[in-house]
């Protein structure tokens, strides 16, 4: 490290990597503070699979079209109408163009992948993943002069009057400051700092699966928020899906969410359904399921499918738990046996006839229940039996920084800081402050990177 650059970004991901390589493509000196090792760098944008975008015509990738409209029609729909609307639309018209500069920079892409429902109209898909498209950036970094430090964390902020002076950094054992003309913020959300997550759940959270990276704990967030920048979004609220209960504590990623909620049933640990596992299309549903797992007795759930769901999702990393009758499969997982059968019971005696259609809202529902099944119910009557056990999987929190259409920090005043940017989760509750769309996160990251880039450099020569 040198003792002072143009820009410093800190964060090792998505948007961090997009903001310095934009920054660096404008003329700026650049570091990036990476808080994690090199092996396990690229923070939760390691763990993606695809960035959502729009399209007004089919690509080599991506199906049919998927206009502005309907994209920022999906996003209310997930979000309750609670978004910035004007850096939505900023989202998502600029995410019609992060195909090829993402490409211009090592990315590839692939179709999407079987077994992801409704994603290949929206979603482009990166071939080898999230960790596949890190890899290419930070080699593009390498190749173009960005300096790396990893296993630094950033320890304080020279702060006064929303301005950054220096960015203070540990590396190991050694504490060194460092100057920047200009400061763009990628460091995700707290979703790993269990004590800040205890102030909100209390001892639910002794129940979460972190599925993302450890070192995303929110140290900048909490800094900049101390020292008067303005906050946006709930602090309760958080993108969080059901995942396997057998997963790691930390960094499970992609392969622990579990997909088949809408192929069966998912009870409590008393065997009682308490959701509608097909309200509506699985990429603006999932992320709901892991706060109501959160607010079920001991943040546990089960998914129970049957033989006709076999080979119709994308398989967890740990096999099912399989029996040949429901009975017998209640007493695997050690659930209430009569009543898990009585729930399967009641719940194939209300399905209606219908025509089952994983591509569409079909008519598959059931009748007379307190709490119905509205698309894709169909009895659980074909052994043999299967169920996952479930857990509720933080991917990040919603409380983040508030920012303007320049992604500059509002500070308390209601001024902009004057050379403090942010990018990525850490603004993304101006956009989401509730519920997800599959693959949003990558676009707000690579666009609103982008943008800080670009403006970080630009003030950086001015």
């Amino acid at each position: 490290m040198n003792a002072g650059y143009d820009v410093v970004v800190v964060g090792g991901g998505n948007a961090a990597l997009c903001a310095a390589l934009t920054a660096r493509e404008s003329g700026a000196s650049v570091l990036v503070l990476e808080a994690a090792p090199r092996d396990f760098r690229g923070g939760n944008s390691r763990h993606t699979r695809n960035l959502r975008c729009l399209h007004d015509a089919p690509t080599t990738f991506l199906s049919e079209a998927y206009g502005e409209e309907e994209f920022f029609a999906d996003l209310l729909r997930v979000s309750g109408h609670a978004t910035d609307e004007a850096l939505a639309r900023c989202a998502i018209r600029q995410s019609a163009t992060c195909a090829a500069w993402m490409g211009e920079r090592g990315a590839r892409f692939q179709a999407s992948l079987s077994g992801t429902l409704h994603l290949g109209r929206t979603n482009l898909f990166f071939l080898g993943g999230g960790k596949a498209l890190l890899n290419a950036y930070y080699a593009r970094a390498a190749r173009t002069g960005i300096d790396v430090a990893y296993d630094a964390e950033v320890v304080g902020m020279d702060l006064a009057g929303g301005r950054c002076d220096a960015v203070r950094l540990r590396v190991g054992e050694v504490e060194t400051a460092v100057r920047a003309k200009a400061v763009v913020v990628a460091s995700g959300g707290f979703e790993a700092n269990l004590d800040w997550l205890r102030e909100i759940w209390g001892d639910a959270v002794d129940g979460f699966v972190v599925r993302g990276t450890p070192y995303n704990r929110g140290t900048v967030l909490r800094m900049l928020l101390d020292a008067g920048a303005q906050s946006v979004g709930d602090a309760t609220a958080c993108h969080a899906v059901a995942v396997d209960a057998r997963a790691p504590r930390f960094d499970g990623g992609i392969v622990t969410r579990l997909d088949c909620i809408p192929f069966g049933i998912v009870v409590n640990i008393h065997g009682q359904r308490f959701s509608d596992e097909g309200e509506d299309f699985w990429p603006k549903r999932y992320a709901v399921w892991g706060g109501l797992v959160a607010r079920q007795p001991r943040q546990t759930a089960f998914v129970l499918v049957d033989a006709k769901a076999a080979g119709a999702f994308m398989p967890s990393v740990y096999p099912p738990v399989v029996a040949p009758s429901i009975r017998e499969l209640a007493s695997a997982l050690q659930l209430p046996v009569d009543a898990v059968e009585a729930t399967v019971a009641q719940f194939n005696a209300a399905v209606r006839p219908g025509t089952v259609d994983y591509a569409a809202l079909d008519d598959c529902r059931t009748v007379g229940l307190a709490l119905e099944k509205t698309h894709w119910a169909r009895p659980l009557d074909t052994p043999p039996f299967a169920a996952y056990p479930l857990k509720p999987g933080i991917t990040f929190t919603y409380l983040g920084l508030r920012v303007d259409g320049r992604t500059r920090v509002t500070m308390a005043s209601g001024e902009p800081a004057a050379n403090i940017y942010a990018a990525g989760e850490v603004m993304a509750g101006n956009i989401l402050r509730q519920g997800y769309l599959a693959g949003l996160g990558m676009t707000i990251g690579t666009v609103f990177g982008r943008i800080a880039g670009q403006e970080a450099a630009a003030h950086a020569r001015g």
